[in-house]
C-alpha cells in the first residue's frame, strides 16, 4: 500500500526542482573538517553545513535538534522512534582537476548536479529528508517516528556519532544511504598494527641508509624510495630491469655523491582493493632482497619484510592469516606503510579481515609471524559487522529496493567501513544504483537527479513500512 501515491508525489516535476536546490543549498558550503573552535568540534565550515540543513529541515516541517554541531536531528513526528536515518555533511577537500564547475558552485548537466557533496553524501541527505516531507505531505498514517541523523565527521572518523550514542539509544532500525543500493549487510573487520626493529649503528656499504614508503594507512602506496649506501646506478641497474619484469613497478635511478636514490613507481588503490593497485613498497623491497647488499642489520631487515611481504601478496599468505568465509570473502592485505632510518624502521599495513577471523587465527599468528623474525608489533583487531539477510530490516529494504528500481535486491559484503559499523543491526542502503560512478571524492563529483529521485521513493515506502 500507498507505493502509487509515492510514485506519483515525486514523478511531479516540482519534486525534481526541489531536489536539486535543496541540494545546491548544501553543496554552496564548504564543510571540509578544521581546526576546533568554540562550539565547533569540526571546524566552522561543518558546522555551517549543518545549521543550514536544520534550517531546511525545519522549513519542510520537522523537528529538529543540534547537538553541540557534533550531529543534528530531524524528526518526522513525536512518537517512540523506530528508525534512524545516518546521512553526513562533511566532506573531503576538493582536490584538483575540476572541469564542469567549481567543488562548491552546484551545476546540474544532462541530469547530473555536479559538486563536492552531491554523491557523498548532501544528496542522499536530502532524498532521506525529501521522503520524511512526502509521507507528512500524503498523510500517511504512522505509529512510530523516523529520525534522521545529521552527523559532521564521518570523513575523518565518525567521532559525531559516538558522540550521539553516547548520549541517545540506538533504533530499532537504523539505515545508512552512504554507499550504494542494493544493501550492504557486512562490513569485514580490521587488523592495521603496527611493527618496529632496530639495529645498530652501521657503516658497511652497500647498506639501505632510509627508505620512505606511503602516505596513509589506507591507501594501497603508489610510490616509494629508497637511498642506498655504496651502489652506483651502472651496477644497480641489472637488479632493477629483472624486479621490474618480476613486479610491474618502474625503478628510477639517481646518483647522489656516493648515493643511490631509488624511486619506485607502482599503483596506488583503496587498501580494501589491493590487488586493483600495484604496491610501490612491496616492488622496492623485492628489488632491494635481490641487490648484493652487505651483511647488515637493516639488509636483514629488509629481506624479512620481504620475506613476510612478498610482492603481489594481498591476502596475508606469508604472513600465515589467509582466510576466507562464504559471507564475507577473504582477508586482504596492504602493507602501506614503512619508514626505514639508519638505526631502525616501523612500518603498518591495513588487513580487512573476514568474519571468521579471530584473535586466535589471525592476531596472534601474525605476532609469532614478526616474532621469530625479531619485530616487535602491536595493534588490536577491530570487530566486523553483520546484519543478518533474514532480518526484518533487510528484507523490508530490499522489497523497497525492488518496488521502484526494477532491480532484483541482493547483500553485499564490502572491505571498507560505513557510517554503521559500530551500530547493532545497522545496514548501508543506497545511494549510488549498481554501476553508477559518481566519482566521490574526486574532481567533478556528481549525482544523477533521476536516480536520488528513485531512492526518495524507494526511503519513502521504507519509512512507511518500518514505522507503520
Amino acid at each position: 500500500m500507498y507505493e502509487h501515491e509515492i510514485d506519483a508525489y515525486f514523478d511531479d516535476p516540482a519534486r525534481r526542482a526541489e531536489l536539486v536546490e535543496h541540494i545546491s543549498r548544501l553543496v554552496r558550503i564548504r564543510s571540509v573538517r578544521e581546526e576546533a573552535r568554540p562550539g565547533m568540534p569540526f571546524g566552522p565550515g561543518p558546522a555551517a553545513a549543518l545549521a543550514e540543513a536544520l534550517k531546511l529541515a525545519g522549513e519542510l516541517g520537522m523537528d529538529v535538534r543540534n547537538y553541540e554541531n557534533y550531529v543534528g536531528t530531524a524528526d518526522l513526528n513525536d512518537q517512540e522512534t523506530a528508525l534512524h536515518i545516518l546521512c553526513h555533511l562533511d566532506v573531503v577537500g576538493e582536490g584538483t582537476g575540476w572541469t564542469v564547475t567549481a567543488p562548491y558552485e552546484p551545476r546540474l548537466v544532462d541530469g547530473m548536479l555536479y559538486g563536492r557533496g552531491t554523491d557523498d553524501d548532501k544528496g542522499p541527505a536530502v532524498a532521506a529528508l525529501l521522503a520524511m516531507k512526502a509521507l507528512r505531505d500524503l498523510a500517511i498514517p504512522l505509529s512510530k517516528n523516523a529520525r534522521l541523523i545529521l552527523g559532521t565527521d564521518e570523513e575523518s572518523g565518525s567521532s559525531d556519532i559516538a558522540y550521539y550514542y553516547a548520549r541517545e539509544p540506538y533504533a530499532p532500525y537504523t539505515f545508512s544511504p552512504d554507499a550504494e543500493f542494493p544493501l550492504i549487510n557486512t562490513e569485514k573487520g580490521s587488523y592495521k598494527p603496527t611493527f618496529t626493529k632496530t639495529w645498530p649503528a652501521e657503516t658497511a656499504t652497500p647498506r639501505v641508509k632510509e627508505l620512505h614508503g606511503g602516505f596513509r594507512i589506507n591507501v594501497l602506496p603508489p610510490e616509494a624510495e629508497a637511498l642506498v649506501a655504496g651502489l652506483s646506478a651502472q651496477a644497480a641497474r641489472p637488479y632493477c630491469d629483472r624486479a621490474a619484469a618480476d613486479t610491474g613497478a618502474a625503478y628510477e635511478l639517481r646518483e647522489e655523491g656516493d648515493d643511490l636514490r631509488i624511486l619506485c613507481h607502482g599503483k596506488g588503490s583503496h587498501a580494501s582493493l589491493p590487488e586493483g593497485g600495484n604496491n610501490a613498497v612491496t616492488a622496492l623491497l623485492h628489488l632491494l632482497r635481490a641487490l648484493p647488499l652487505a651483511k647488515t642489520g637493516s639488509t636483514a631487515a629488509i629481506w624479512s619484510l620481504n620475506t613476510l611481504f612478498p610482492h603481489g601478496d594481498c591476502t596475508g599468505a606469508a604472513l600465515g592469516i589467509a582466510q576466507a568465509d562464504a559471507v564475507s570473502g577473504a582477508l586482504s592485505l596492504a602493507f602501506s606503510l614503512l619508514e626505514v632510518g639508519e638505526t631502525g624502521l616501523e612500518g603498518r599495513f591495513d588487513s580487512r579481515v573476514p568474519l571468521c577471523a579471530d584473535e586466535a587465527n589471525c592476531k596472534a599468528v601474525a605476532e609469532a609471524a614478526f616474532a621469530r623474525l625479531g619485530f616487535t608489533v602491536q595493534g588490536e583487531m577491530e570487530p566486523p559487522h553483520h546484519t543478518p539477510a533474514d532480518s526484518p530490516l533487510v528484507q523490508t529494504l530490499l522489497a523497497c529496493y525492488e518496488q521502484y528500481s526494477g532491480r532484483k535486491g541482493a547483500c553485499l559484503a564490502i572491505g571498507g567501513g560505513t557510517y554503521v559499523h559500530h551500530i547493532p543491526g545497522g545496514v548501508a542502503f543506497g545511494c549510488g544504483m549498481p554501476g553508477f560512478d559518481g566519482n566521490m571524492h574526486g574532481a567533478d563529483e556528481h549525482t544523477c537527479v533521476d536516480d536520488l529521485l528513485t531512492a526518495c521513493k524507494i526511503f519513502a515506502l521504507a519509512i512507511a513500512r518500518l514505522c507503520a
